[in-house]
């Protein structure tokens, strides 16, 4: 009796199903995920139920962010648990009569306010305006060109519905590993690229040959699924 068929297995990138040893999909040049291992299974049956699987990243984000939450909820429990209120009391005071009259002492003046702004110490930078723009970059990432057609390494992408904040996490992580002009865009503003991404990119290259000069780096310093793309505005 021969062995029941394995179910197919779909690229995450275009769609396309791969046979269960083939390294790379035939279509659009993706490196696809291993099948060995704990990580491997859980690929197996994510793409077994959903054609998109953002990569193997997602398993060890999943369970920090389960941990993070653990952690937080027994710390709060603690601290709800632990918590004491003090309320200061201050007994009254009696007081004898004098030249006053009365037992009580007269009421302070209340002190008055004045409002307004503050001073600015000599050489301090002046506050910026509330109209002044607000940086489409995260702090200390790169930027893309606002014009014109030019190539990068696409190191990794994360879908919209997974928030920006792991693809700027990524973008500063590749930054510190050295490679250059490390940043994010968004996908669906750009007519080259598949629309509903975050991408995470390194450099701004004029050709494809200086673009996939850099690949090599790239692939070494923690980003082994990374490929040349070309980025063109609408």
């Amino acid at each position: 009796m021969s062995a029941p068929p394995k179910e197919p297995q779909y690229c995450a990138r275009c769609g396309v199903a791969y046979e269960p040893l083939q390294e790379y999909c035939l279509e659009c040049g993706e490196r696809l995920p291993a099948g060995r291992g704990t990580v491997g299974l859980l690929a197996a049956a994510w793409q077994r139920r959903l054609p998109w699987y953002p990569g193997d990243w997602v398993w060890p984000a999943l369970l920090f962010l389960v941990v993070a939450i653990v952690a937080t909820a027994i710390s709060a429990t603690t601290t709800t648990g632990s918590g004491t209120t003090i309320v200061a009391t201050q007994p009254g005071v009696t007081l004898g009569t004098g030249t006053h009259g009365s037992g009580t002492l007269p009421s302070a003046p209340k002190p008055t306010v004045t409002t307004g702004p503050l001073p600015k110490a000599p050489g301090a930078p002046s506050t910026p305006s509330a109209t002044t723009p607000a940086p489409t970059a995260a702090a200390g990432l790169a930027l893309w060109p606002a014009k014109g057609t030019a190539y990068t390494d696409v190191l990794e992408s994360v879908a919209l519905t997974s928030g920006r904040a792991i693809a700027v996490a990524r973008a500063h992580a590749a930054k510190a590993a050295g490679l250059p002009k490390a940043g994010v865009l968004v996908s669906t503003d750009y007519k080259s690229l598949h629309p509903g991404y975050y991408v995470v990119f390194s450099g701004v290259f004029p050709t494809p040959a200086a673009a996939s000069a850099a690949l090599a780096a790239a692939h070494a310093r923690g980003f082994p699924d990374a490929y040349v793309a070309r980025v063109t505005h609408p």
